[in-house]
């Protein structure tokens, strides 16, 4: 399926969403250009929203609609070094999309909220972890979230593009992102429902991209 079908299907069945076009086709086409360039994606979030990070890790990081196979030349490489082992590494690994969900690390992040401030948690990493080309998606259904603001201003300074997915307003949010997705609601759990479909969608499009057969 071409990458704009699959943005015509979003919006076919949620159309509502059809103001965010623009904005999901921009995200989209930095997250290319983002792992086009050897970059990963750095995700953050509260609550429901954390939950939505993780779960946008888990459909770049492997196989989500589309297989992905190592390239004869990576299985080369690991039968050459395990030949008794390689075959079976090669075939139970899979392409993947380099991304980062920053509140993954219960450790860290406690640590950081007692020892230092606990609106710089995602912020640290951001700091520790991005680089010019990398992307930034910050989720938060207010736009208001402090510690979603503070990472994208740690962002904007390392060089890395922003992306926000949030509610009608955009809060804060909408002006420190270089793209912001705002979904055309205003209840926390409205928003969030919203918010599934539109990075499921985002996901696809760039697995598309890379591993489309």
């Amino acid at each position: 399926m071409k990458e704009n079908d699959i943005v015509k299907r979003l919006i076919d069945k949620y159309p509502e969403l059809a103001v965010c076009k623009g904005d999901i086709e921009r995200a989209a086409e930095a997250l290319i250009a983002c792992y086009s360039g050897g970059g990963k994606l750095l995700a953050c979030g509260n609550g429901g929203s954390s939950a939505d990070s993780d779960h946008i890790v888990g459909e770049l990081m492997k196989g989500f609609m589309s297989r992905r196979p190592l390239s004869s030349e990576a299985r080369e490489r690991f039968a050459a070094m395990y030949p008794d082992e390689g075959e079976y590494l090669a075939e139970h690994l899979q392409g993947a999309l380099p991304a980062i969900s920053l509140s993954g690390s219960a450790s860290l992040t406690s640590a950081f909220g007692n020892d230092v401030a606990p609106d710089m948690i995602y912020a640290q990493q951001v700091f520790g972890y991005g680089g010019k080309g990398d992307v930034l998606l910050g989720i938060s259904t207010s736009g208001n979230s402090a510690n979603v603001i503070r990472a994208l201003q740690t962002a904007k300074v390392q060089g890395l593009t922003t992306i926000g997915l949030t509610g009608r307003s955009g809060g804060r949010m909408a002006e420190l992102c270089d793209i912001a997705i705002r979904v055309p609601w205003d209840s926390t759990p409205d928003v969030q429902e919203r918010h599934l479909p539109v990075y499921h969608t985002l996901c696809v499009v760039v697995e598309q991209h890379f591993f489309g057969h």
